[in-house]
């Protein structure tokens, strides 16, 4: 009789035994200069074979075109989504050439609620780009982020504008994206009292894609653990960044 309680109990999940393991998140970041490579082609399939090649389960992605003459009057965002088979969802900065520009999310994971984080300074339009996740029953903040590449005093004031707006959740979040400042500069440093940026293998940098030689594409997480090294991967066409892949999970 003993034997056959110590063994239901076993079978029950007694004392001691293990959690179930957390699930792993596939992230990629990557700046698309709105399709247009190294080699001057517009070109979306070469950039979704990128993308399905890591089979993300999230993707932050900048300088994206929607209906802009340049690229052809395409919805870059709703054509990668399809070309990748995944959800997409699309934020505006401002209307460019006939059509908009801005940021996107892709998502194999359910979307919800979106948000248009806009930041201050003249000049061009900046934003940061939200969007709710569902997965696994659990909810997840990923927003794409797009700072000045001109001035080091609005890209900082940008940076903590964005600290404060996304200081009030305690919802886990991914905050990947061109950030166009290198780590330990005060833009960086605005983040350091909430988020932790994920650390890269070498060679760290990102841009420009053919010879990078500048370390200004990041990914940061808040209630969420890195898994391993976020990698710089190895593409030096099809835009002028390299995209960002790496893995991560959430804290329990």
């Amino acid at each position: 009789m003993f034997r056959r309680l110590l063994s239901l109990f076993f079978l029950a999940g007694g004392v001691g035994s293990a959690a179930e393991p957390a699930r792993e998140i596939r992230i990629l970041c990557w700046n698309l200069h709105h399709g247009v490579g190294e080699d001057g082609n517009l070109d979306l399939q070469r950039i979704a074979v990128v993308i399905q090649a890591q089979r993300p389960d999230l993707v932050a992605l900048q300088e994206v075109d929607k209906q802009c003459r340049r690229s052809g009057s395409v919805d870059q965002t709703a054509e990668l989504a399809k070309l990748t088979g995944m959800s997409g969802v699309f934020g505006k900065a401002m209307d460019h050439d006939g059509g908009e520009y801005g940021q996107a999310i892709l998502s194999r994971h359910p979307l919800g609620d979106t948000q248009i984080h806009r930041l201050p300074g003249d000049g061009e339009p900046r934003i940061a780009f939200e969007a709710a996740v569902t997965i696994d029953g659990k909810p997840l903040r990923m927003i794409s982020v797009h700072l000045d590449h001109q001035q080091d005093a609005r890209r900082l004031k940008q940076a903590e504008a964005l600290v404060a707006a996304l200081a009030h959740s305690d919802v886990p979040a991914i905050l990947a994206g061109d950030f166009n400042d290198v780590p330990g500069s005060p833009v960086l440093k605005a983040f350091a009292a909430g988020w932790t940026a994920m650390a890269k293998k070498e060679p760290a940098f990102t841009c420009p894609a053919g010879q990078p030689k500048v370390e200004i594409d990041h990914v940061l997480l808040r209630g969420v653990e890195a898994r391993g090294l976020l990698e710089v991967l190895p593409e030096a066409v099809a835009s002028d960044h390299r995209p960002l892949a790496g893995v991560v999970v959430v804290k329990p």
